[in-house]
């Protein structure tokens, strides 16, 4: 469960780090404004943490976009987060300025990005996608609820799966410390198959923690399908073969793995 921390609070840093997220996100983008840019990216060797930590830079086409891939290039961080991902020419460009250990995770929360989801996917540079579901609601013009971007969401989780990638990561949830909300679009994340939330404010990573965490009932079901055999058969008045049998075994590993 990555978090955000702005690339201008270098007292956050260390707060952020002990947050319990899994990962840092230096954002230099969106939690920055103008004149603090370059400052922010100054202070991007101060943030580096024993959890892994990326760097959200500023987009193709922005003032600060080569220096802030430059800075990325020097420092080495886990990965490099590239918002309003669109175009190959882009990620080709990003990618051969980066040395070979710093992957790219594509942020798609455009039309075009969105529209371009399956080839974005497929560039060797992406090793994992990001959904922005603030700005995709923005620049489609509709609303920033479940039902009209279910379709996104479920075309990126589609995109990540037909490239190989791991599970995407959801975007944020704009109700910073209301845990029920949290807790509830994290667990609709996880139910269309992401594989993680992005949390902009420490309070939201246990709700989102708790969201991707499969519960009692669901676990115990997991374990009657499990020993149930290996054949066609009945648990709890329903079929189980073997697709049901490999959520069943998913369940069990992310209630292992949290």
């Amino acid at each position: 469960m990555p978090l955000f921390v702005p690339g201008d609070r270098s007292d956050r840093f260390a707060k952020a780090a002990a947050a319990g997220a899994d990962a840092i996100i230096l954002d230099l983008e969106d939690a920055v404004a103008a004149p603090a840019k370059n400052a922010a990216r100054a202070a991007l060797a101060t943030g580096f943490t024993a959890l892994p930590v990326l760097v959200r830079i500023n987009g193709a086409g922005t003032p600060w976009h080569g220096a802030d891939v430059a800075a990325v290039a020097a420092l080495r961080p886990a990965a490099i987060m590239l918002p309003k991902t669109e175009s190959l020419s882009v990620l080709d460009t990003v990618a051969s300025a980066l040395p070979p250990d710093v992957p790219v995770v594509a942020l798609l929360e455009t039309a075009l990005g969105l529209a371009n989801a399956r080839a974005l996917s497929a560039h060797p540079a992406v090793a994992r996608l990001a959904f922005g579901s603030i700005d995709l609601s923005a620049d489609l013009g509709c609303a920033h609820s479940r039902e009209a971007l279910l379709h996104a969401r479920c075309e990126v989780v589609l995109a990540a799966r037909l490239a190989g990638l791991a599970a995407p990561i959801d975007g944020v949830t704009t109700a910073i410390d209301n845990a029920v909300a949290i807790v509830d679009d994290a667990r609709h994340a996880c139910a269309l198959g992401f594989g993680g939330k992005l949390a902009i404010h420490p309070f939201q990573i246990a709700p989102i923690r708790e969201g991707f965490t499969p519960g009692a009932v669901e676990i115990a079901w997991a374990r009657r399908v499990l020993a149930s055999g290996n054949s066609a058969v009945a648990v709890d008045g329903a079929m189980v073969d073997e697709p049901v049998r490999i959520r069943a075994r998913a369940i069990i590993s992310r209630a292992t793995s949290e």
